[in-house]
């Protein structure tokens, strides 16, 4: 039976700043010593609590869905659909002292009135600068009068963090008020995709997360954020599972693109299709143990191909650290800024040698144009957006970069699309026996005016060709 992935909402306290707040932390990495006697076991996680307390925020976010009445009463004309408040409950974390925050993108995803409730009990409504579904995290921010400085807590994005380190997590589970649990970190670099949309390496923790917990900080000893909690992996569906937290890292990442005025993150990529190296492989390319990315195939002119990389080299190392699998890879070249180099050992394909090349960070392109359009009419694509397939939009889409150019619906609202079945994602192929290769050449073949529709889409790999009236 495979293990449910719970999404939660959470709560954190931080340190004054305008800008992100540093990590107290010292630079040399700390000693480490499991408690030497009964005494030791007794000691109160009560002085990081009171540091981070006041940076933890609840947030709540309303909106008004439609509520279908029973279907027993509709058959007889009675009853009308009737609108109603919902409203979702998770956490936050102050990370600027001039009011932004962080949370989880689910936590107020279609939220049309946010409010964010400090620790002290004041509520702001608060905007939201960026929400990002491919990390589960959205930025707002609030405004305390007369320009207060609220309370921030300090982001540890360094690689010190161990498994065994003692952390906690805080949060407001339930709608109870506040709470902090403690545990430990159980694993680093944990790949998984809570979304479907390309997955993110993340801090597992057996810190009980609790529903209301989303959002919220797991911070380490020193009272620093190392991630936001996001989700646990349970069989029941209860919080008795294994939770998972978004490294600071990448949320400092979202944070300076919303704060710099980004309205999607820039995700770097390698340029290069990658395959995690198996026993086997490693086997017959010589290599002591199943570790790396095997390149399979280079996007011309990419950043893979201009850094030197070939067909068949391994990817050993990326920034000095053992790269484990091609979405470890994949993940340490996203998280950095576009214009940065990036180090890579790799194991030639000829020779067995081992060589470091430097890659430089940079966004997939966005060649050919979007050119993005809202399509209406008479026609079976009426109120679906399609858009010119480029990496850009790929990546974007969490689609394989390498996908054959063409159109892709980037949206179906409400219309002729939807009831025939459209979904995001879809790339359309002939439309009346007409290729389609751009959003030009959809346009120009839906303003025809016919009695019938021979449409061909690809959904999944797969091509599909059906008719519909005009």
């Amino acid at each position: 039976m495979r293990a449910p992935r719970v999404l939660i909402p959470v709560i954190v306290a931080l340190a004054a700043g305008q800008a992100l707040a540093q990590p107290a932390a010292f630079a040399e990495p700390t000693t480490r010593a499991a408690p030497a006697s009964a005494a030791a076991m007794k000691s109160s996680f009560a002085p990081v609590v009171r540091r981070a307390a006041p940076a933890v925020v609840n947030i709540s976010a309303k909106r008004v869905v439609r509520q279908q009445v029973d279907p027993f009463w509709q058959m007889f004309g009675l009853g009308v659909p009737q609108q109603r408040v919902a409203q979702s409950l998770g956490s936050g974390v102050i990370v600027r002292a001039d009011g932004i925050v962080v949370t989880n993108n689910h936590v107020i995803e279609g939220g049309q009135e946010i409010t964010v409730a400090l620790n002290d009990r004041r509520e702001f409504a608060a905007r939201v600068l960026l929400a990002d579904p491919r990390t589960d995290l959205a930025i707002l921010k609030i405004d305390p009068p007369g320009g207060e400085r609220l309370p921030v807590l300090a982001m540890d994005e360094s690689t010190d963090t161990q498994v065994g380190d003692l952390v906690l997590a805080i949060g407001d589970p339930f709608g109870v008020g506040q709470t902090v649990t403690n545990g430990i970190v159980s694993a680093l670099n944990r790949i998984t995709d809570p979304n479907g949309e390309g997955g993110s390496a993340y801090i597992q923790t057996d810190a009980a997360i609790n529903p209301g917990n989303s959002g919220g900080a797991l911070i380490d000893m020193d009272g620093d954020l190392i991630g936001v909690n996001s989700f646990i992996l349970s069989r029941s569906g209860t919080s008795s599972g294994v939770g998972f937290a978004i490294p600071a890292a990448v949320v400092r990442r979202v944070v300076e693109t919303a704060v710099g005025g980004g309205r999607s993150v820039v995700r770097p990529w390698l340029g290069a299709r990658t395959q995690t190296v198996t026993a086997e492989m490693a086997r017959s390319l010589g290599l002591p143990i199943p570790q790396g990315a095997l390149v399979a195939d280079l996007y011309p002119n990419g950043p893979a191909a201009r850094a030197g990389l070939r067909q068949g080299d391994v990817v050993l190392q990326a920034d000095g650290r053992p790269v484990d699998d091609a979405a470890a890879l994949s993940y340490t070249i996203r998280n950095h800024r576009p214009g940065e180099g990036i180090s890579l050992t790799v194991r030639r394909a000829a020779g067995g040698a081992d060589q470091t090349v430097t890659l430089r960070a940079e966004a997939a392109p966005a060649t050919p144009p979007r050119d993005e359009r809202r399509i209406s009419g008479r026609n079976p694509f009426d109120g679906a957006t399609v858009a010119n397939l480029s990496p850009a939009v790929a990546d974007e889409m969490g689609l394989d970069l390498f996908t054959a150019s063409g159109v892709i619906i980037t949206a179906v609202d409400a219309g002729a699309a939807q009831n025939v079945g459209m979904k995001r994602g879809d790339l359309v192929r002939a439309v009346n026996g007409v290729q389609i290769g751009s959003v030009r050449d959809l346009t120009a073949a839906t303003s025809a005016q016919v009695r019938s529709w021979k449409i061909t889409i690809e959904r999944d790999g797969r091509q599909v060709t059906a008719v519909f009236s005009g």
